[in-house]
């Protein structure tokens, strides 16, 4: 495989190929926002990375880069209630429109495309299915999460995988949607959370703060060492509470459940209900063990000059490392 990654945000598909083990190159990475592509050349800093609006590259400026395969995740606002799901007549999805403009000037043995789920009902689909078939692609549409792979983290993706004709796959393909991984040997349980928690002794930062344990107690997820499951963590996280992902204890689970029990039932502006909530130990998960989480491998990692804020910000616009490489195994 010779692979242009597109929107390549800080490599989650370039630590997918790696992790893939596929014979083959990352001839070139292409993103437009600064703090992902300082992140990429951090970790990635031999590959090509283009800082270049997808929607001024030219057929003639990818046939130069003598690429077969195409890695990409584009936009998912335009398919989201937060993005207002403006779907095709959102502007974000004009350069996924012109890629597929230019697909047929082009030529692409293999495309893996992953969006967020919703993108499967949107018209932007109609319109990749519609080019697919007219430019002779086989495809394969997913909907797939990380807990089906042993990693306990519900992350729901749609994906896409498209060989060019005369090609084939290697199972048994389906017009419907797959939504569960044709491979073999999938894990029967998800390890526990307790694999990915940093030793966060002397580190207070990452402790919720009062006015969340005050006010927002009762919409926390809360996960604990021996969990086997959390919330998708999205961009969101740290600044936000409901919907954006989960928080952990250390303190034993009988006894937080227990004590939020008392606690729901106490005046929450009292010293004495700020006491026993700051004593169960409630705190976010820092981005090493979300980016384990999303298994990305041990060696990433970010520069210095990047804020706590940007770090959750491009790990929920990434995608889980495991279930990428699977699929590009199977690709």
């Amino acid at each position: 495989m010779k692979v242009l990654e597109l929107y390549s945000g800080i490599g989650g598909m370039h630590m997918a190929f790696q992790e893939a083990g596929m014979p083959g190159v990352i001839k070139a990475a292409i993103e437009i926002n600064p703090t992902a592509n300082l992140i990429y050349k951090h970790n990635f800093p031999d590959t090509q990375l283009m800082n270049l609006n997808i929607e001024g590259l030219t057929s003639d400026l990818i046939k130069k880069l003598d690429i077969n395969t195409i890695l990409m995740s584009p936009p998912c606002q335009p398919f989201t209630r937060n993005g207002k799901m403006d779907d095709i007549n959102d502007p974000r999805t004009d350069s996924f429109q012109h890629i597929l403009n230019l697909l047929p000037e082009l030529k692409i043995k293999n495309i893996l495309i992953e969006n967020v789920k919703g993108f499967e009902k949107s018209l932007m689909r109609s319109k990749l299915v519609k080019v697919l078939n007219e430019n002779c692609y086989r495809y394969q549409e997913f909907l797939l999460s990380p807990n089906q792979f042993g990693i306990p983290n519900s992350r729901l993706r749609y994906y896409c995988l498209c060989k060019k004709l005369p090609e084939t796959f290697s199972f048994e393909t389906q017009d419907s949607m797959i939504n569960n991984y044709p491979g073999k040997n999938m894990p029967s349980t998800c390890f526990e959370i307790g694999e990915v928690l940093e030793d966060l002794q002397g580190l207070p930062k990452y402790n919720l703060p009062e006015t969340i344990l005050r006010k927002r107690l009762k919409i926390l997820d809360i996960c604990y060492k021996n969990s086997r499951r959390s919330c998708c963590f999205t961009k969101a996280y740290g600044r936000f509470i409901e919907g954006t992902g989960s928080v952990f204890s250390d303190t034993p689970q009988e006894v937080v459940e227990k004590n939020l029990l008392k606690l729901y039932k106490m005046d929450c502006t009292s010293k004495e209900y700020l006491d026993l909530v700051q004593s169960l130990g409630l705190r976010f998960f820092t981005p090493k063990e979300i980016s384990r989480l999303m298994c990305f491998p041990e060696q990433f990692s970010f520069p210095l000059n990047v804020t706590e804020r940007q770090k959750y910000m491009v790990l929920g616009n990434s995608l889980n490392v495991k279930v990428v490489s699977e699929l590009i195994k199977l690709l």
